[in-house]
């Protein structure tokens, strides 16, 4: 019988395959002298290692199976005829409307998950066992990054089912894959604040309440839900900033039809800003917590 590699086995394996430069006699050089084969042969091991905790314990995917299906039933079911009527239908409109939008919730909704976790294995001392290990600190942070990416495409691909059951009518295929990278290119811009805030919060309760707090916001004073024109002026104002709008009205417009252009440049516009300030400081606070 072949037994199941571990996750410290895969790691460890990438480890002593590593170009052996990464590696110095009181333990561990800076990053900088990792060579980019070392980064991503660490990367990918932290990535295996991460999949196979997730084949340990299945429970871990219940949020990315749950979360579009119970978001689906509830706003179409009990929200979709009342705002299908503003919308010139009823819940058939409405279903078209609010399906890009959870699309783009999604990968919010994933990330604050980023942050508890991560929190959880720096008390639980995992992380403490990676900086001790020679590799490079970024490496862990972008493997995070990557698999969680793989959860939010999962839970989008679950969403789309159920939106076809529910009556979604896809009839743009590369619009769909379109508002499905965009999605991802922004939920994995925003999984760098997440990242952050697993970093410097003391515990996952206080990274979710944080979370929660930057989360209602953002989610309930968009577009993803229902139209803003009915909205008082100064939360239109609000929306009009808000990058979750413009992420959900550039999925629609790709989706089912309408202007796309000018969203779709703010929304990447907000995707690389935040990546550039928050992906650094997450690295550097990952460096040198506890220092």
């Amino acid at each position: 019988m072949t037994s199941r590699p571990s996750p410290t086995a895969t790691l460890n394996e990438a480890l002593r395959a590593a170009p052996s430069d990464t590696v110095t006699p009181a333990g561990l050089k800076a990053d900088a002298r990792i060579p980019l084969r070392g980064h991503l042969r660490h990367t990918g091991a932290l990535i295996r290692r991460n999949l196979l905790w997730i084949r340990q314990d299945p429970e871990s995917m219940f949020d990315a199976v749950l979360f579009p299906v119970i978001f689906t039933l509830l706003f179409v079911y009990v929200f979709g005829g009342s705002i299908g009527q503003s919308l010139g239908g009823g819940q058939e409109a409405y279903v078209q409307y609010v399906i890009p939008g959870l699309m783009a919730m999604m990968g919010m909704n994933l990330a604050q998950g980023v942050g508890t976790g991560f929190n959880t294995d720096f008390n639980s001392g995992v992380m403490d066992r990676f900086r001790s290990l020679p590799i490079g600190r970024g490496s862990v942070l972008f493997a995070k990054i990557s698999v969680e990416l793989m959860r939010m495409l999962f839970a989008t691909a679950v969403l789309m089912v159920i939106g076809v059951l529910v009556g979604f009518d896809i009839t743009n295929w590369p619009g769909l894959f379109a508002s499905v990278g965009l999605s991802a290119v922004f939920g994995s811009a925003l999984m760098w604040v997440f990242l952050t805030l697993g970093v410097v919060m003391k515990n996952a309760q206080s990274v979710q309440a944080m979370g929660f707090l930057v989360l209602m916001p953002l989610q309930f004073g968009s577009s993803i839900f229902a139209p803003t024109t009915s909205m008082p002026g100064w939360l239109q104002n609000f929306t009009d900033y808000n990058p979750l709008s413009s992420l959900a009205d550039a999925a629609r417009g790709l989706m089912v039809g309408g202007p796309v252009a000018h969203d779709l440049w703010v929304t990447l516009g907000w995707s690389v800003a935040i990546t550039v300030v928050m992906a650094p400081y997450a690295i550097h606070k990952f460096r040198t917590k506890g220092a």
